[in-house]
């Protein structure tokens, strides 16, 4: 592939990160963990997605020094959000686009091809999420346009796996990784975040932090929540998060009777700080890649109890947290009441914080850039 790279001579690579929207999820926020821990002499970025609504990490992109372009549509469906990238591209020249949204990327793997070759940027692409999850449209588009790829990504290898085996062993598994040391320096807030939301002593807090949404399986947390409660274990229940479902999950909350005993906090910009002050992380996802979140709690020292899914099995071992047959409340609440004694969860604490340390993301965000500049050589 002739990029422009061959024209940059000591010029740092100019990157366009493409994903649907800058909301606070996991993928997002590693766009922001890159943008501070890359080699400014190697690679500069800027990064474009499509949902005018979700501009939650602007403000930490551009403070970044990384610029953002907003393609204006309230939904992927909207055909205008083509037209602007097409419109980007041919502006500027890229010399890689790196997608981080199946659709988002399978699109734009058509529109880079389709400009000049002597303009055209190398394709990376990074998997999130199993292929199992999409819905149908996302996948069909996705394999359809899966060979345009210049480079792959996947955040563990369970996604990787989920990939068609015909391009299976060209994908590369990358944990992201996190800044381990700003992670910790939350820790001497813990307990000013647990006065904040009004834990007890001798409560037990178990956090979640999941964006509303089918996969994070709410209805599943809220179930196992009443079983916790209803066994007499002194565990107060926190979530943070927004989403599609917001109205409907609220509604099961308010049908389940735990009141105060399970907070719904929405969306929170702090959800670093909130980690720090919980005793434990759940999460009852029926689907997950690698979440930021889980490392974060790891690296807090904070132990881990969620269904066994995803990269969470890749992770998440007896050594730092409880893993459950996925769809089990019972089983999930069980797991959060055996968290409650105190030298079980000072263990897997222990192991939590062991386990952190290898979740530093200099090396990840080294080796994404070295990929730009490979990829800009063929």
């Amino acid at each position: 592939m002739t990029t422009g790279s061959a024209r940059a001579g000591s010029r740092p690579l100019r990157v366009l990160w493409l994903i649907k929207g800058l909301g606070p999820g996991g993928a997002e926020r590693l766009l922001v963990e890159h943008a501070t821990t890359g080699n400014r002499a190697r690679c500069s970025y800027e990064a474009a997605y499509l949902l005018d609504w979700k501009q939650h990490l602007v403000p930490q992109l551009e403070a970044a020094r990384v610029p953002t372009h907003c393609l204006g549509v309230r939904t992927e469906r909207d055909p205008r959000w083509v037209y602007r990238l097409d419109r980007l591209l041919r502006r500027n020249r890229y010399d890689v686009v790196h997608a981080h949204s199946p659709l988002v990327a399978a699109v734009g793997r058509v529109v880079a091809r389709a400009l000049p070759k002597s303009r055209r940027p190398a394709f990376v692409y990074t998997e999130h999420n199993r292929w199992p999850s999409y819905k149908t449209l996302t996948r069909v588009a996705n394999e359809a346009t899966y060979g345009m790829n210049d480079h792959v990504f996947a955040v563990s290898a369970d996604v990787r796996d989920s990939v068609k085996p015909k391009w299976r062993e060209s994908v590369e598994v990358i944990v992201h990784g996190i800044d381990v040391p700003w992670v910790r320096s939350h820790l001497v807030q813990r307990e000013l975040v647990r006065n904040e939301l009004g834990v007890r002593p001798g409560e037990v807090l178990a956090l979640t932090v999941a964006n509303l949404r089918a996969a994070k399986n709410y209805p599943g947390l809220l179930d196992a929540a009443r079983r916790v409660v209803d066994s007499g274990a002194p565990v107060r229940f926190v979530a943070a998060g927004q989403g599609p479902l917001e109205a409907e999950i609220r509604e099961l909350h308010a049908q389940s009777g735990l009141g105060d005993r399970f907070t719904l906090l929405g969306y929170r910009d702090d959800a670093t700080r909130l980690i720090a002050g919980a005793d434990v992380f759940v999460l009852a996802s029926d689907h997950e890649g690698l979440p930021v979140t889980v490392m974060e709690a790891l690296t807090l020292g904070v132990p881990v109890v969620a269904p066994a899914v995803g990269g969470l099995r890749e992770v998440v071992s007896p050594e730092n947290g409880i893993l459950v047959a996925p769809g089990d409340p019972q089983a999930l609440a069980d797991a959060i009441v055996r968290v409650t004694d105190r030298t079980v969860r000072a263990a897997l604490a222990e192991g939590a914080a062991r386990t952190g340390l290898r979740f530093s993301s200099k090396d990840a965000v080294d080796r994404i850039d070295a990929v730009y500049t490979e990829v800009t050589r063929h």
